[in-house]
């Protein structure tokens, strides 16, 4: 079928969202930080029966996303779907935040995606052909979160470059939505119940089961929830959709 890049495709969502797409037809390229990781899952994209490349990059390096936009081309012969899904949590009140953490997940969350668009879009002018765009936002990019305050507005940044570059590159064919999870099951979450047990007080498990309380269909997400909806965006019945951040949370936040 078609070429599909997964940044932060070795664990998570991004793994569940490259077996999902494997499982469509879909040929994978796998970029990430961890090698072991990518390579982990790249193997379990071919046990699925697609072809699947591996390239090590971080999202925050505008050249290296280029250049994993480059090694998916050349490696898959062709470039369909650029999904950046990478991401990193930070869990702090407020007043505590200082200029390097603030620094540090802008260049992930925002400054990735950012590249991320630019590379696939330059790719699919190049080309000469349409293409998908699809990044990571979050129930946290619709409503901001207390002692997730600076993930929230990267989240809510992602929204803000989704509609932007949908109405930019429109005219070339090119669709760009976002994906906005809820509370999954996934290191990303341990972490965060983890790091607000630590500022709160309350027992580890504590946080993560009372957001699971809040969530009207009564469970934690999976990585194959959010896949189920990446695969939508990611096929032709997604064609006429663009500028959108649809959340997939089991009802969470509504909007």
């Amino acid at each position: 079928m078609s070429v599909v890049l997964v940044t932060g495709g070795g664990q998570g969502i991004g793994r569940g969202i490259a077996l999902r797409l494997a499982a469509d037809g879909h040929d994978i390229a796998l970029v990430d930080l961890a090698p072991e990781k990518i390579e982990n899952v790249a193997a379990e994209v071919r046990e699925i029966g697609s072809t699947a490349t591996t390239f090590v990059a971080d999202v925050s390096d505008r050249d290296a996303v280029f250049a994993a936009v480059d090694h998916a081309h050349e490696a898959l012969g062709g470039f369909d779907v650029m999904i950046n899904n990478a991401g990193i949590a930070q869990v702090a009140p407020i007043d505590d935040v200082r200029p390097d953490d603030v620094r540090k997940i802008w260049a992930v969350n925002v400054d990735g995606v950012l590249w991320g668009i630019q590379a696939a879009a330059a790719k699919f002018k190049t080309l000469g052909q349409k293409g998908k765009i699809i990044n990571a936002s979050s129930i946290a990019g619709h409503d901001g979160f207390a002692m997730l305050g600076v993930y929230s507005a990267t989240k809510f940044a992602v929204r803000a470059l989704t509609q932007a570059a949908a109405k930019e590159y429109a005219a070339h064919g090119i669709t760009v939505n976002a994906y906005c999870p809820g509370v999954v099951g996934t290191d990303m979450w341990v972490t965060i119940d983890k790091r607000f047990a630590e500022l709160t007080g309350a027992a580890e498990g504590e946080t993560y089961d009372r957001f699971v309380g809040g969530i009207a269909l009564g469970r934690a997400q999976t990585p194959e929830d959010v896949a189920a909806f990446v695969s939508y965006l990611s096929g032709p019945d997604s064609d006429y959709m663009t500028g959108q951040a649809g959340l997939i949370d089991g009802g969470l936040v509504f909007r």
